[in-house]
This record gives C-alpha cells, sequence and structure tokens, in this order.
C-alpha cells in the first residue's frame, strides 16, 4: 500500500528491525519515521537508521497523496466515516491513523481533508500471550469466566492480548472451564477492526473456532446486538471509556455473560478520573484488573482482585515479547 519510493526504502531496512517494526510514521516534508520496542529512528533516503533528522528521508506531498489514494482504493468519498474517526483500518488489522486540517459542522468534527500525517501502526499476533493471564481469568468453582478489565497506555498490549485470549477461550485451551473442554462462544465488538482484523467480515487473525466478530460496529450498540443475535458465553471489547459503554457492560453483566474489556490508563488512580469506569470499579462489576506495563520492547503484568489487591507479577518480569 505504500507508494513505490517510500515502499523502496523500506525494503532496505535490516531484516530484523523490519520484523520488529510497529509504527511507520510519514509526514509531509518532515522526516520518515519508524517506531520498535518502544523507540524511534529516522530513515534515509538509502534505508538506513538514523537519529539525525536531516539525514532522513522527507515525504513529498505526491508521496502522501499517491499513499491516500492506494489506501482508499482510489475512492476516498467511501471513507467519509473513518475520516469522522481520524484513522483508516486495513486488511489485516493494521490502523492507518490521520493528521491535517478538519472541517467542522455544528461543533463536531465532519471529517479531515489536507491530509499531511500518517501513522501505520503494524498488527501482529502473539500467540501464547494469554497463557500467564488465563489461569486467573477461570473460576473452576462455578466452571466460567471471570469478568477482567486489561489496563495500559497506548501501544502496551492491550489489543494483543485480548485477541489471544479470544483464541484460547474459544478454542478450549482453558483447564476445565466449561467442562466439556470444547471451548466457549466468544463475541468480539471490534469497531475499529483491530482484535481480529476482518476483510469484509471475515477475521484475518486466528480468533478462535467459535468465535463471532462485529466488525466496524459501535462498542455500546455492538455488545447489545450480540447479546440479542449471537447468545455469546464471553463478550471481548476493546477500548471501553464512555457513559454508554459502561451502561452495555453491566448489562451484559447482568445478562449472566462475561465480558473481557480493555482501557486506556497507567494505573487503577488514573481509572477512578474516568466517571464511566469509575462507576463499574465502584460498583465491583470487574473481578479481575490486569495492568500492563511495558519496557524495552517487553510487556509485563500486574493481576488485582476486584477489591484491587494484588495477586501476581508476570514471571520474570515479562510476559511476552511484542
Amino acid at each position: 500500500m505504500f507508494p513505490d519510493r517510500i515502499k523502496s526504502i523500506l525494503l532496505e531496512l535490516p531484516r530484523d528491525h523490519l520484523a520488529r517494526l510497529e509504527e511507520v510514521r510519514l509526514r509531509e516534508g518532515r522526516p520518515l519515521e519508524v517506531n520498535e520496542s518502544g523507540g524511534h529512528r529516522f530513515v534515509t533516503g538509502q534505508g538506513m537508521l538514523t537519529l539525525d533528522e536531516d539525514k532522513a528521508y522527507r515525504p513529498s506531498r505526491d508521496d502522501g497523496r499517491r499513499f491516500l489514494d492506494l489506501i482508499s482504493n482510489h475512492s476516498l468519498y467511501t471513507l467519509e466515516e473513518e475520516l469522522r474517526k481520524g484513522f483508516i483500518t486495513v486488511p489485516g488489522g493494521h490502523r492507518i491513523g490521520l493528521a491535517g486540517r478538519t472541517v467542522l459542522s455544528g461543533g463536531k468534527v465532519e471529517h479531515i481533508r489536507d491530509i499531511s500525517g500518517f501513522n501505520i501502526r503494524i498488527a501482529r499476533e502473539v500467540r501464547g500471550a494469554g497463557d500467564e493471564i488465563l489461569p486467573y481469568l477461570r473460576d473452576d468453582k462455578e466452571r466460567r469466566i471471570k469478568h477482567a478489565l486489561i489496563i495500559s497506555p497506548p501501544q502496551h498490549g492491550k489489543t494483543t492480548l485480548l485477541r489471544d485470549l479470544a483464541r484460547q477461550i474459544s478454542s478450549g485451551k482453558i483447564g476445565e472451564v466449561p467442562p466439556s473442554g470444547l471451548g466457549m462462544k466468544v463475541g468480539i465488538i471490534d469497531e475499529r477492526s483491530e482484535i481480529a482484523g476482518s476483510l469484509r467480515g471475515v477475521p484475518t487473525f486466528d480468533v478462535g473456532p467459535r468465535t463471532d466478530v462485529m466488525d466496524a460496529c459501535p462498542k455500546a450498540e455492538g455488545m447489545m446486538m450480540m447479546i440479542r443475535s449471537m447468545s455469546p458465553d464471553v463478550l471481548i471489547v476493546d477500548e471501553i471509556g464512555r457513559e454508554e459503554d459502561a451502561e452495555a457492560v453491566t448489562e451484559a453483566l447482568n445478562a449472566g455473560i462475561t465480558v473481557i474489556a480493555s482501557a486506556h490508563g497507567s494505573s487503577l488512580e488514573e481509572l477512578q478520573n474516568r466517571p464511566a469506569l469509575k462507576r463499574l470499579a465502584d460498583n465491583r462489576m470487574f473481578e479481575l484488573y490486569v495492568l500492563l506495563h511495558r519496557s524495552r520492547g517487553k510487556t509485563a503484568f500486574r493481576l488485582m482482585d476486584r477489591q484491587m489487591r494484588v495477586l501476581q507479577l508476570s514471571a520474570k518480569g515479562e510476559a511476552w515479547h511484542a
């Protein structure tokens, strides 16, 4: 999907760096940047990494326009909703953030025009990311999965973890829950098309054999639709935080459905500063909190119960490589 000039530069990067890439940032007239393992480098016109911005390749206006043309499949007007949200999700679950001049209507963003900045976030599967956490999600006495909230800043592994938990719970890789060992019915509400990476409604990531995905659907509405239509045992949803999200989560929990959700934040204290999430925490809706922290490309976790007491730290301080 990259314009030929940008593609040729990126393909000159060392293979080990290509394998670890997490972000590629194109900014018109400014240095081409790549991010991996929490660190950034600029890229020269010869595909060499540098910290000197003066040596970096600077994408032209033509590079940006060509890239926008390619990611929109030559039909930008079909992406009005994505432009309103500020990102485009492309096949494979990769998300391309957009920056430029906004056009307002009634005080709200109608769409973005004069787009001059792109952030390509590369999605990957990390099979086994949930291995250490799954035992704490199981309620062996009641033979069910506990309600859980995963908390971390952006790019610390929330979506990666949700994806692997969906796969394992759906596949039956969860001990004696349920007793048949055949796995549980999982419903994913994938508003940004990142968890399952669906293409024309079909997941491109392995999210398990008994998983249904409601793709590109607002979270609150999608949870209600999934409950009414697909009778899931477990609902998985990314990045909750609004009042309507909290109401939908409460509705699902009261309907006897397990909810595993994620939210932005670096601590439980930050959670308490967001009214919708504070209400869920105060009512002790979640039985398990998973706090993720990433350092030097490795993600570690801390587990806390509904009273917010520490249960477990990840083995050796790390859980998986992003």
